[in-house]
């Protein structure tokens, strides 16, 4: 009797290829991770370039805000005519200029006032402060000596305005004298801005 025996082949699959297994999944783990590293960089990209955009935001806004100075101090001026050969600290105004006006708005400095301005600071949250000083060496009668005078006035509405029949302070007929007004502007998130404007 011939007996048959049957034998159960089992396919083997070789070692190299139950190994390339576990280097896929490694390999697909590392592009994870560089790619939420990528992901992660943009995101603080975006950050960045948001904070960027808003400080120069609130810069502008500071800058802005400083008109209202300027027209504060020009109303003042106009006001106070008569008493400008002398030094009124207290309003914000020297007769004489200073070699460091940035300095002298820090130390003694009026707070602007007018539309939208409350106790100096404006809607925007800028607080507006300003000092105004007469261009000369010396207090006293502006001559050409001491002062710096700039071209006689054209706008019969600006201060600017200094002819034969309204000569400003003793200047001559056909000068006018000048005045400098520097304005500091300090803003949300520390800003702080310095205009300065001739006014004459």
């Amino acid at each position: 009797m011939n007996e048959k025996f049957h034998m159960n082949m089992t396919q083997h699959h070789p070692l190299s290829y139950r190994a390339e297994k576990g280097v896929v999944l490694f390999i697909a783990l590392i592009a994870l991770v560089v790619m939420s590293l990528a992901a992660v960089a943009l995101i603080r990209s975006v950050d960045t370039n948001t904070l960027i955009a808003g400080n120069l935001g609130f810069k502008q806004s500071a800058t802005i805000s400083a008109d209202s100075g300027v027209e504060t101090a020009i109303t003042w001026l106009n006001a106070n005519q008569a008493s400008l050969t002398t030094n009124n600290t207290g309003n914000g105004y020297y007769a004489i200029y200073s070699t460091t006006p940035k300095t002298l708005a820090d130390a003694s400095s009026k707070l602007a006032t007018g539309a939208g301005i409350t106790a100096g600071t404006d809607n925007s949250g800028n607080t507006i402060s300003y000092i105004i000083e007469r261009m000369c060496k010396n207090t006293g009668a502006s001559n050409s000596a001491n002062c710096l005078f700039g071209p006689p006035g054209e706008d019969t509405n600006a201060f600017s305005n200094c002819d034969a029949s309204n000569p400003c302070l003793n200047a001559a007929a056909s000068d006018s004298l000048m005045y400098r007004v520097t304005v500091k502007v300090t803003g949300p998130k520390n800003t702080v801005s310095y205009t300065q404007a001739f006014v004459y």
